[in-house]
Order: structure tokens, then sequence, then C-alpha cells
């Protein structure tokens, strides 16, 4: 056996043996020490005493117990009542109860060891971060919310970390997301300067803002609301039946626009329909649509047959005549338009009113097409995409994400205002907006949630407003009437029909060319602005 073992066993041979001699003199290391709290009074109280009354006091003392000695058992009786209260007068007060751990210290001691394996260098002679060391070394501030949650942080590092890798970036960003709690989106800003990390726990968006009409100038399209961080104004909207100021996610289109083409991506269910609605509604005033709807899906047939919507397209067939129609009238506009400069005139209205393509799920069509060998939708699109500044033609595509791959290069080039919704990652963040995320996505996220970046800006938050299918009987009535009211014309699969018009008195006859004329003025009359042209294919 060696000697350390023979060390180890001669330590706990002696500390077995302490503890039960301890155990055993436990009552006459109590009364020893209540002895000796009697002496200490008895000494105090004759401190006390006044000279002259120490006489008579030692008198009364000596006395008493001359007594106590007389009496049949007294000193026994006398002996038993000390022994009792030394007893009493030397047991240990109770011990105060140890005060509860301060959350904060346990969360933030939990995040420093998390962060230590990835922020400790084996050759830093002064290290921010050890395996035995305190959270105050490294953390230079942090705030707690009322729930005890940590809403904002500000961590040190080493110099050495590689803080402008991407990955290693997310490494840190996923640990401090685990022990923060994934509940919550937090904004990570890296001072590479200053080797510090600021964390800040974001608010969650709004998710009560329904359809509606928002106060907004002309070519402006409201993709979502966002957070004062997102956005430099705020407009008013009726919000839980009140109005409240929301700071919106501002899409700009039309001539003068620098990116005048969207792409949203997103999985099922994320909201990209209901994105593609809520852009639908807030373009029907000011200009005409064409929607082809690649997943077949019906999201869309609340437009058919409105005023300013050309078609509703579900089929191949039907989507390529469709695109071929409007990849013609892009033509058919920039020769307009050209020739309204070159005379110096005005252009003339049908070429300056704005023309939306909305393709939802394009590339189940385009595999549809491959298969059938018949032209690519997406080839279609390359004109409208080109030339749709100029032409007041907006392409908006909805697809998921996990077919982005299968987009077009020219599509992908030409869209350069990318919304993503649903779950993130980092990597489907960068690949998705072209950019990094500063933002860790929750771990559960509401239908319409995500995020936009229009051109080269940084990537904000993103809440949808609730729109939702007029169609769909599942939806809350309430969100319902909200997209009915937007739509242009009454529907009666979607309203209930107009009461009919009082019969006429019989009037006198006239010649039936006139009474044709007189017709058609009426009519065309009731709503000038909503008479267009529509295609033939």
């Amino acid at each position: 056996m060696s000697l350390t073992r023979h060390l180890h066993r001669g330590r706990d041979l002696a500390r077995t043996a302490g503890d039960h001699t301890a155990d055993m003199f436990a009552p006459l290391t109590l009364i020893g020490r209540g002895l000796r709290h009697h002496v200490e009074w008895t000494k105090s109280r004759w401190a006390a005493t006044p000279k002259e009354r120490r006489g008579p006091t030692l008198f009364l003392t000596a006395a008493l117990v001359l007594g106590v000695f007389l009496l049949p058992h007294g000193l026994l009786f006398t002996l038993a009542g000390l022994m009792a209260s030394a007893a009493w007068a030397g047991r240990r007060p109770k011990a105060a109860a140890a005060p509860e751990p301060d959350a904060a210290d346990l969360k933030l001691a939990a995040l420093y060891a998390a962060l230590t394996p990835y922020l400790a260098g084996p050759d830093d002679m002064s290290p921010l971060y050890t395996l035995d060391g305190h959270y105050k070394n490294a953390f230079g501030g942090w705030e707690f919310d009322g729930d005890g949650r940590l809403s904002a942080l500000e961590i040190a590092y080493p110099a050495y970390f590689t803080d402008t890798e991407p990955a290693a970036r997310a490494r840190i960003e996923q640990v401090v997301q685990g022990k923060a709690g994934r509940a919550r989106e937090y904004r990570f800003d890296w001072d590479e300067e200053s080797n510090r990390l600021r964390v800040t726990a974001l608010a969650p968006l709004a998710t009560d803002i329904v359809a509606q009409r928002f106060v907004t100038a002309p070519g402006e399209i409201v993709l979502g609301f966002t957070d004062g961080l997102g956005s430099s104004r705020t407009i008013p909207v009726t919000q839980g039946g009140t109005v409240a100021q929301q700071p919106p996610a501002v899409w700009r289109v039309g001539p003068r626009s620098a990116e005048p083409h969207l792409l949203a991506l997103g999985s099922a269910g994320s909201g990209t329909s209901t994105l593609l609605r809520s852009i639908a509604l807030q373009a029907l005033p000011h200009g005409d649509l064409v929607v082809i709807d690649g997943a077949g899906t019906g999201e869309h047939a609340c437009l058919v047959n409105r005023p300013g919507v050309h078609t509703v397209e579900t089929s191949l067939h039907g989507a390529v005549a469709a695109l071929e129609w409007a990849a013609k009238e892009t033509e058919r506009r920039l020769g307009l338009l050209n020739a309204a400069r070159h005379h110096g005139v005005a252009a003339p209205e049908e070429a300056t009113r704005p023309l939306w393509l909305l393709l939802d799920h394009p590339t189940e069509l385009s595999e549809l097409a491959q298969a059938e060998d018949r032209p690519d939708p997406q080839d279609l699109l390359e004109v409208p995409l080109r030339h749709g500044r100029a032409a007041r033609v907006t392409v908006v595509i909805a697809e998921d994400v996990e077919a982005m791959a299968r987009l077009r290069p020219t599509v992908r080039a030409a869209t350069r205002t990318r919304v993503v919704l649903g779950p993130v990652t980092p990597d489907l963040g960068r690949a998705a907006l072209g950019a990094a995320l500063d933002i860790t996505p929750a771990a559960h996220t509401p239908a319409g949630r995500g995020y936009a970046r229009v051109g080269a800006t940084a990537p904000v938050r993103l809440q949808v407003p609730a729109t939702v299918d007029p169609l769909d009987e599942d939806a809350p009535a309430q969100l319902r009437d909200a997209v009915i009211a937007l739509l242009p014309h009454r529907d009666t699969r979607t309203e209930a029909a107009a009461p009919s018009a009082p019969a006429a008195a019989p009037t006198a006859p006239t010649d039936r060319a006139e009474d044709l004329v007189a017709e058609l003025g009426v009519e065309l009359g009731k709503d000038a602005g909503a008479v267009r042209p529509r295609p033939v294919w």
C-alpha cells in the first residue's frame, strides 16, 4: 500500500475518532459553556455592584449557602439546578437561515461557466475566463426584468477570440441565448475595437394588427411592423380596438425605387401567402394585379373577378399565358413611355398605372413545365424583372425556403428586397437575406413573423399583419371581415348578396338603340376608374 493511501486512511480514521469524541463529550461541553456564562454573569454583576453594598451582598450570599447546606438534600437539589441552568445557558443560539441565493448570481455564473470553454486560452497569462473564475471579471454590466429574466448584458472577451468569423460568433450567440432563455429574441452588438459584446433582449412584436388601410404615401407598401430600431417613423393603426402608433417596415416601389421587386421565403404555414394577400390589398386601389398560384391551394381565390385583378391562375397553361402577356405588356409600356418622352407629352395612364405580378410558389410550376416540356414560367419573368422599374411593373414572389436553390439566377439577382418568415437559423438568414443577422430568433415564432431586408440596408424584424383568406371558414370572423372590407367591389362568395333593387315603373317605349346607349353611359359612369382593359389569352 502506498504512503499516500496510508495518509488518506489515517486522516479518515482521525476524523472519525474526533467526531465520536465530540459526540461523547458534547454534554460536558454544553454544561461547561453554561458555567462559563454563569461565571461571566457573576463577574459583571459584582463589578456593577457599588462598594458600599458589596459587604451586605457577601453576607446574604453566605447565609443562603449555609441555609442550602443545612436543608435535607439541599446540596443535591442545588447542584442539579445549577447543572440544568448551565445546560440551558450553554446551548448555542439557533443559526439564522441561510439567505436564498440570488437568481442573478446563479444565472450569470452559469453563463460564465458555459462561455469559458469557448473564450479561455491555454497560453493566456491573465485569462478573463477560468474554471474557478468569477463572472464579475468578464461581465461589465447586466440588467434583469421584473420576472428575473436577463434583459441586457455586456460581455468582455479576449483579443485573440476570432470575432470576425461568423461561425465563432454563432457559437457564442447560441450559448448566450441558451442560458438567457430561447423564448425571446436577442440582439448582439459586437464591438470589435474594444472586444465587447452587448446583448439586449428584444420585446415581442405586436401580433394583433389586422389588415387595414395604412397611412402611407403613393408607392409605399407596408410589409409589416417592426421595432423602434428598424423604422424611423410610426403610423397610426387599429390594434385591439384602439388606435396605436406602430413603426412600419416600408417597401417603396415605382420608377424611382432602387429595389422594385421582392422575394419572400418561408416554410409551410409561416405566412408567405398572408404577405402576398396583404400586398395585393394595398396595391389594388392604385394598380392592377396578375396572380399566379403555383401551389394551387386556393389561397388567393378571394381576388377572382375583383376590379383591377386581371386574372388568378393556378394551372401551368394559364400561368404561361398570363406571364407571356405580362412580358408583352412590359414591352408595350416601355414603347409608350419612350414615345411620350420623345414628343414631350405626358405618358398615357395605361402606361403609368402600376402592374403587379404576384407569384406564389412558382418553382412547382417550373417542375411541371420541365416534365411536360413547356416554357418555364420563371424564364418569362426576365423581361418584367429587368425592365419592370421603368415600365411600372412590380414582381413579388413567395417561395418555400427549401426551394430557394431552384429559383433562376435572374430571379434571385433582381429581387433584392427580401423577406424570410418562420424559424430562421444563422445560415438560412445569411443565405435568404444576403447578410448576417445580428438577432437570434426565438425558438417558437407566430405566423407572419420573420425578418426583412430592402437592398443593402440592415435586416429588420418583421411581423406581417393578420391578413387571412376570407374564404377560410376556420379563420376568425373578425379577421375575415377586415379583409372583406378592403376588397374592391362585392363578392357573393364572401359577402351577402346585395338587396335587389325595387321594380322600376313602366315607361313609355323608346328606341332600342337609345336605351342601350343610355344604359351603357350609366354603367360606365358608376365607376369609371375601375374599368380597365382586360388581357385576352
